[in-house]
């Protein structure tokens, strides 16, 4: 899916992927003296990002544990929340047919207190993965590709729209 965003993001923006491996388990005795990873994920979120995207799969009907972990890493300590202000969006795929939804309302409750600023749609919520994707992991299926454009073209919009500048339509 975030390849597919990749191929299918409006002009003028882009995206980098940060990959979550090797950021270590949450532990706040360590927030005084962050590992290296977690400072490099802070800087990327606060001074390199102007928007966020997260792309997740849904866990025993919640975001994954190592999502959450990172999450919690990059809005710690307290007073020190790199996604404070930021807007975000988010996409999900599962082989089942809720495709991450449950995943993306709690990403949503903790948006509030992290003081983000979500894009509300379109959802982009993809249900049986494996029939909208092909052998080699290329999105396939044009609707999933129509929902996942507007997506992309709402963040870049609502990006510009909070920073004061003019969007188009």
């Amino acid at each position: 899916l975030l390849r597919a965003a990749i191929d299918l993001l409006p002009e003028g923006v882009t995206l980098e992927i940060f990959d979550l491996l090797g950021i270590p388990a949450y532990n706040q005795d360590l927030e005084s003296d962050m590992p290296t990873k977690i400072k490099e994920f802070k800087s990327k979120i606060r001074e390199e990002s102007d928007a966020i995207l997260i792309a997740t799969p849904e866990y025993n009907f919640s975001v994954p544990g190592v999502l959450k972990n990172a999450i919690d890493w990059a809005s710690r300590p307290y007073g020190d929340n790199s996604f404070d202000g930021k807007p975000v969006a988010i996409m999900s795929a599962s082989i089942g047919m809720l495709g991450g939804a449950r995943a993306q309302y709690h990403l949503r409750q903790m948006f509030v207190f992290l003081n983000m600023y979500p894009v509300n749609g379109p959802e982009v919520i993809v249900t049986f993965a494996q029939d909208k994707f092909d052998a080699n992991g290329k999105l396939v299926d044009e609707n999933t590709r129509k929902f996942l454009t507007q997506l992309l073209q709402n963040l870049a919009n609502w990006t510009r729209r909070l920073r004061g500048e003019k969007y188009s339509v």
